[in-house]
């Protein structure tokens, strides 16, 4: 850790060593700039991810619907045996048929406001809030079944449970897609200080005859490549987060990729980016330097 923190420390003499420019210096900063780019936008997806689920999942939380399919002349006779059922119902708030415009409405995505609805034989859907102590569903369908056959009841479990496994797997989905950003990056800096070393192989053998140290010529190329890095990956963080704060908001669309942004303190989550970066270039360069140092003769 000593000689980690040495490497960081300004030399001038130890600095002209590695070029100032050159395509290895705009390799490293284009590298740094580019994939902190991408890895702001998978943070973003991995935490929208999280939280659309969780409003998602918040929305049907303690709801519950019942779907009547019934003739056109039964269908009122059957959503008031419903209702009246419902009523009745330990551990149920509230309960209330949707009107022809609400159903509409919820038809709209898909099928544009146009819809017919008044004349389509679509079934009457009946909205439950559950109570705090909850009901007990198994007896609501049999009380159901026996007072109108063509009601439903859905507890909204089969659409709740598939939101918290994509949620998951969007998360580690991201989590995965950092990891590759940062294996990549890690490996394009080390191209960039192999080709440095080469091109100075003349140059450090000189140091070594002077009586340089391994440790003083890999301090070089460390300290330049990570400042390199920094200073890319500081760059791409900002235009990412710019990026980020232009994507459409939830109210603007309404769509599944909407609200695909940070929220409070989520951004200066990455701010820690650069950082990170910057470490992983320190590690991959000093890897590379020494390996190449042992390998000059």
């Amino acid at each position: 850790m000593a000689s980690v923190i040495a490497s960081l420390r300004p030399d001038r003499q130890a600095d002209r060593v590695v070029p100032p420019s050159g395509h290895t210096a705009w390799l490293t900063v284009f590298t740094a700039a580019a994939m902190t780019f991408l890895a702001v936008f998978a943070l973003a997806l991995s935490l929208a991810s999280g939280r659309l689920a969780e409003r998602w999942g918040g929305a049907l939380a303690n709801t519950a619907t019942v779907r009547i399919s019934a003739p056109p002349d039964q269908m009122e006779l059957q959503t008031a045996a419903v209702l009246r059922v419902l009523e009745t119902t330990p551990g149920i708030a509230s309960a209330r048929a949707l009107t022809d415009d609400e159903q509409k409405a919820l038809l709209a995505p898909w099928f544009g406001p146009d819809l017919p609805v008044e004349a389509l034989p679509l079934p009457r859907l009946v909205e439950v809030v559950e109570g705090p102590d909850g009901y007990d569903g198994e007896g609501l369908r049999q009380r159901l079944a026996a007072e109108a056959p063509g009601a439903v009841l859905d507890d909204h479990t089969r659409w709740r449970r598939p939101l918290a496994v994509a949620a998951s797997r969007l998360n580690l989905l991201g989590g995965l897609a950092i990891v590759l950003i940062g294996a990549a990056m890690a490996a394009m800096i080390t191209l960039a200080a192999n080709a440095a070393l080469a091109a100075n192989a003349q140059v450090i053998r000189v140091l070594r005859v002077v009586g340089a140290r391994d440790d003083y010529i890999a301090a070089a190329f460390v300290r330049r490549f990570t400042l390199r890095t920094l200073a890319g990956s500081a760059a791409g963080a900002v235009l990412g987060l710019v990026g980020v704060a232009l994507l459409p908001s939830v109210d603007e669309a309404g769509g599944f990729l909407t609200g695909l942004g940070f929220q409070g303190a989520g951004w200066l989550l990455p701010l820690l980016l650069p950082p990170v970066a910057a470490g992983v270039a320190l590690i991959a360069t000093r890897a590379a330097a020494f390996r190449t140092l042992r390998e000059l003769p």
